[in-house]
């Protein structure tokens, strides 16, 4: 679709909703006029456009997408969201990392040994030297439970040879089978460090979530003003558009009166400056068009789209003045439930929290209650000799290894140990220096709740006072609107009977594109105060929804600084801009 039909097809729109919002109310009594048209306003359902422009933006590369689209493509689509979406899962390995402290650990351990050395002695079993073969096979388990103990089982096998001659098995086969375990009765008893990062890790994965939403209100709230920006900036063009061509009717009309000789040809110069004038202003209004589209198409739309660059944005929802009411004091409170600063906040002092829990825990007594618990049996080839220093070997008796796991299973030869270990520091202990500091942040945190409350509340009212004071706002511009309306009607028709100046109509015409301004700034602060109204219900408006300006309109954007250090975007009507009703 070339420029120009583009153009074309947004000048039509923007023709369509200019006539229904605002048309002129000439004839009308003075008591008529008092009552401003906003009641009008916010009981249109909108504007439909005609089918010809539909099947023109459908041939195109153009998308048409209503407010409601356009979110839904931020929701899919936006990076920032993107991005943000990934530390819950970032927190959720964390959280993982930290349960691995429970997790078994199973070990095994294979070995053999062999060992040769030379005799010093007649008890060293041999007459030169003695040698000793041995294979072990060890498999353990260990763990840490999760009410602070710990345990380890672990079962060994080993088959010996060797040339000693005191040995009464050879080759012997031995199995034992061994069970520790130590359970902490005060300190680590009800929390231990694993369990304190377990809780942590878990409120971490908390303010992730919160943090995923307050990037998705602020990011809807950025669509939702770019949405308006477009939609304005397309009725703009309009304005301009409709602006121009009034100079260059009054541009016309001076030509004819110069041409039978009823105006000087000097006057004709004042028009031309105002025609040129008026072009400049389309010109800037067509690229803020353009400006506006590429903000928009950055926040919905996925960068790797293809044509992303070439896409035209059409909005179907007009910028039309639709009102409703707002509880303030409701605003607040349910603000100071649902807001993501103050769950962060509540998700903090739950961490200090845990962590009083902990290092109060770890003041106490360290007392460790201690069992161990083992069982062993022995088997081979049982020799016996005919002498007990040695000698010939008169019989031997065979224990299978199956014999041997039976004596240790059975619990043939046991072995019990039980014990207490006390340990306490002498003097201050750094558990007491955490628990002094973790109490004072816990303090602290409930201070910062207060305040945060307490600019919750402020912001909430001052952006509920701001709709209430743009509505007012419009009944006021639009009023001042229509007396503009008149006051060109009549220089105009003075100006035909001779009775004005061409200086006096054009200041009548700039007149009324400055009260037009007001009331498309009046309107467009209106429906931004609705979306802060809802978003500032969740999440603070200082993080999010960006700046929004309409240069080249007679509308821009200017940021303004508020009480509590935020900064807000106010848009201030100037003075030469084009017609927007």
């Amino acid at each position: 679709m070339s420029l120009e039909a583009t153009n074309a097809r947004r000048y039509l729109f923007a023709v369509v909703a200019t006539f229904i919002i605002a048309a002129p109310v000439f004839g009308q009594s003075m008591s008529e006029i008092n009552q401003p048209t906003v009641a009008s306003l916010s009981r249109s359902a909108g504007i439909v456009l005609p089918d010809d422009i539909h099947t023109q933006a459908e041939q195109g590369i153009t998308r048409r997408l209503s407010m409601n689209d356009a979110v839904e493509m931020a929701l899919e689509q936006n990076l920032t969201i993107q991005v943000e979406r990934l530390n819950p899962q970032l927190q959720d390995l964390s959280i993982a990392t930290v349960r691995a402290a429970w997790t078994p650990t199973l070990s095994t351990t294979f070995q053999n040994n062999d060992q040769q050395r030379p005799s010093s002695t007649q008890l060293d079993g041999g007459a030169i030297s003695t040698y000793t073969t041995a294979f072990s096979n060890d498999i353990g388990i260990s763990q840490l439970t999760k009410w602070g103990g710990n345990y380890n089982v672990s079962w060994n096998s080993s088959t010996q040879s060797t040339s000693n001659f005191f040995t009464s098995f050879n080759p012997s086969v031995r199995s034992t089978v061994n069970f520790n375990y130590s359970q902490p009765l005060l300190r680590n008893f009800k929390i231990d460090n694993a369990r304190q990062q377990l809780l942590i890790s878990t409120k971490n994965r908390e303010i992730s979530d919160v943090q995923l939403r307050e990037t998705i209100v602020s990011t809807v709230r950025q669509v939702k003003n770019a949405y308006w920006q477009l939609s304005y900036a397309i009725a703009s063009l309009a304005v301009q558009q409709q602006s121009l061509e009034l100079a260059k009717e009054s541009l016309r009309n001076n030509q004819i009166r110069v041409e039978v000789g009823t105006m000087a040809p000097i006057d004709i110069v004042e028009a031309q400056a105002e025609v040129a004038r008026n072009e400049e202003t389309v010109i800037v209004a067509e690229s803020n068009i353009e400006e506006a589209e590429d903000g928009l198409r950055a926040l919905i739309m996925d960068p790797v789209t293809p044509n992303f660059w070439d896409i035209n944005l059409e909005p179907t929802d007009t910028p039309l003045l639709q009102t409703r009411e707002i509880d303030i004091d409701a605003a607040v409170r349910n603000a100071l439930s649902k807001r993501t600063d103050l769950s962060r906040v509540r998700k903090n002092l739950e961490n200090v929290d845990v962590n009083i829990r902990y290092y109060k825990n770890q003041t106490l007594p360290d007392v460790n209650f201690q069992v161990n618990y083992s069982a062993q049996g022995v088997g081979g080839t049982k020799l016996t000799r005919d002498s007990m220093f040695g000698g010939n070997v008169i019989n031997s008796v065979t224990k299978g290894y199956g014999s041997v796991l039976g004596d240790v299973f059975t619990s043939d030869f046991p072995t019990w140990t039980f014990g207490f270990t006390v340990g306490y520091p002498i003097g201050t202990s750094t558990a007491d220096v955490n628990l002094v500091r973790s109490r004072l942040q816990r303090r602290q945190t409930e201070t910062q709740m207060k305040s945060t409350e307490l600019q919750v509340a402020g912001e909430v009212r001052r952006v509920g006072r701001e709709v209430n004071t743009n509505l007012k706002r419009v009944d006021a511009t639009g009023f001042a609107r229509q007396l503009a309306e008149q006051r060109l009607e009549a220089e105009q028709k003075k100006f035909a009977v001779g009775m004005s100046t061409s200086f006096l109509v054009f200041q009548a015409q700039r007149d009324l594109a400055q009260a037009r301004n007001n009331e498309l700034g009046a309107i467009l602060d209106y429906n931004r105060a609705i979306v802060d109204f809802d978003a500032v219900q969740e999440a603070s408006l200082t993080g999010g929804g960006g700046s929004f300006t309409l240069t080249g309109a007679g509308v821009t954007g200017s940021p303004a600084s508020t009480g509590n250090g935020q900064t807000t975007t106010g848009i201030s009507p100037q003075t030469g801009g084009g017609n927007f009703f």
